[in-house]
């Protein structure tokens, strides 16, 4: 059994955990990394889904917005992400039209809300999302700072009634303030129902808060398209540890951290070490439940289903290239009303009908995660991804797996032109080529409480007046209640989305607890 000392113990192989054990062993530190897994990436990895059929797939996370440009520069990542010219499709539910929003062609755009019945419209996007930009250009460059005071924020913002819209009031009464059709909203409250079961107007403002991480990233708000697939960027950031001198292991699961010393399992045998600072790239309620404390809530809202396609399929609308439309993102069911209504069957234990979703083609943009054969006949991959599916809704096992799967594949057919199944290809067995992943599936193998894939309620990034900043844990937004602990993962108060900010948040905490 070893007894070696280490400076720094990161607990969890994920992205953050990754760029923790990088910058903190480019600074000369002492880094060992414990992943449970036998592959390092946690959530973000790529798999070939569907073996022998040449399709290496983003699993889980599949687009990058939050990553910060300072971070790919400072390791050196070799990773290149690419952005969509589409913003989005959603057609009109049971009709033969659709809104295209297209960056490159305002004018396409334009015609669009026209087509919709939605014409009166376009000026209030524009200004919905004018506010938007400006919200994101003064709140992204404080994400690789320490955290400000929500008064500080409200300054560089520079706007009362962006304040007052965006961060003090239920998002659906800006919504319903700034645009008036039903399609036309339900696209805009989108973002702010990731992986988080709400209505617009919840007084407690998650949507607020998931609608803000979603629109700041870069300081457009652009979801951008990681070439090779989700495990290239965590590729690139095991390299970066391993090059500075990290030590990476896997199959290790933690089982013990108390007064610096980390005890795990790795296969059969036992093991101990000690470390000066010990941080924490897992979920915390995985570290409460450690250390005998009830975890916070944490919910997922999602179901993820991951298809490979013989071609995109035909849409309703015949005058709308299926290329443009699955160039973006694609929302299917997703009206203002209907994802209110499916909040409301939701909370009384239904599975939403029809289940509202949104699609994502990766091999559009890149389709290198594709073998040549399947590039050549014209093959496509699609993720969809659906909203209002809270946790509360499975109790765990296939059969209920099945039905959610069923639901999703079901609202997806009602839009499209033909029946999704006619499309989906088959493998060597027969099998359709459908991998789904519901909230129970990634508590059980990413150890994400009750799926959600923030590890938790998302917070705002800022401090409130009254909140202590006095330590560098506190400053930073990692601080755990067990001293020499840090949170360095998506549970940080920053870290949610493949952004890799909990590990340098901890990263830089550290350093500054270190300093000579």
């Amino acid at each position: 059994m070893s007894r070696t000392r280490y400076d720094v113990i990161v607990v969890g192989g994920g992205h953050n955990g990754l760029t923790a054990a990088a910058y903190l062993a480019r600074a000369g530190k002492s880094v060992l990394l414990l992943e449970r897994q036998p592959h390092l990436g946690g959530a973000s990895v790529s798999a070939d889904a569907f073996p022998g059929m040449g399709a290496h797939l983003s699993r889980y996370s599949y687009l990058v917005s939050l990553l910060p440009r300072q971070v790919i520069d400072d390791l050196g990542l070799q990773i290149s992400l690419k952005r969509r010219r589409f913003a989005s499709y959603t057609p009109v539910p049971g009709g033969d039209h659709g809104l295209l929003v297209d960056h490159g062609d305002a004018a396409a755009t334009a015609a669009s809300f026209e087509a919709i019945g939605a014409g009166g419209d376009v000026a209030g996007w524009d200004e919905f999302y004018g506010r938007a930009g400006r919200l994101a250009q003064a709140l992204w460059p404080t994400v690789t700072e320490p955290l400000q005071r929500a008064t500080d924020v409200a300054r560089a913002i520079g706007d009362e009634s962006i304040v007052r819209d965006f961060l003090q009031r239920p998002l659906g009464e800006a919504i319903e303030a700034g645009v008036q059709h039903d399609l036309v909203r339900g696209v805009i409250l989108t973002d702010g129902l990731i992986s988080t079961f709400a209505s617009a107007h919840n007084t407690d403002l998650q949507q607020n808060v998931c609608f803000l991480y979603h629109v700041i990233g870069g300081g457009t708000g652009d979801w951008d398209v990681p070439v090779g697939g989700m495990g290239a960027v965590s590729g690139a950031l095991e390299k970066a540890a391993r090059d500075a001198g990290a030590q990476l292991r896997t199959d290790c699961e933690v089982t013990g951290v108390e007064d610096g010393v980390v005890r795990w399992r790795h296969r059969d045998d036992e093991d101990v070490a000690g470390a000066g600072q010990v941080l924490w790239a897992a979920a915390p309620g995985v570290l409460d439940a450690l250390r005998g404390r009830t975890a916070g809530p944490a919910e997922g809202a999602q179901v993820k289903v991951n298809l490979l396609l013989s071609r995109l399929p035909k849409l309703r609308e015949t005058s709308v290239d299926p290329a443009a439309a699955f160039g973006g993102t694609f929302h299917i069911n997703e009206t203002y009303s209907g994802l209110e209504t499916a909040y409301q069957q939701a909370l009384s234990g239904q599975v939403p009908s029809p289940m509202p979703a949104e699609i994502y083609c990766h091999s559009l943009t890149d389709p290198s995660i594709l073998s040549p054969q399947l590039q050549q006949s014209g093959a496509h991959t699609l993720t969809v991804f659906s909203l209002q599916t809270p946790d509360r809704l499975l109790s765990g096992g296939d059969a209920e797996r099945d039905r959610l799967q069923r639901a999703v594949l079901d609202s997806l057919s009602s839009v499209l032109a033909e029946p999704i199944e006619d499309v989906v290809l088959a493998d060597a067995d027969g099998k359709p080529c459908v991998e789904t992943k519901t909230t129970r599936d990634l508590q059980d193998v990413l150890r994400m409480p009750g799926g959600n894939i923030f590890h938790g309620p998302l917070s705002w990034p800022w401090a409130t007046a009254d909140e202590p900043l006095e330590t560098p844990a506190q400053r930073w937004g990692v601080a755990t209640a067990d001293d020499g602990i840090l949170l360095a993962g998506a549970g940080s108060r920053r870290g949610g989305g493949v952004s890799a900010l909990g590990g340098y948040h901890a990263a830089r905490a550290t350093l500054e607890m270190t300093k000579d």
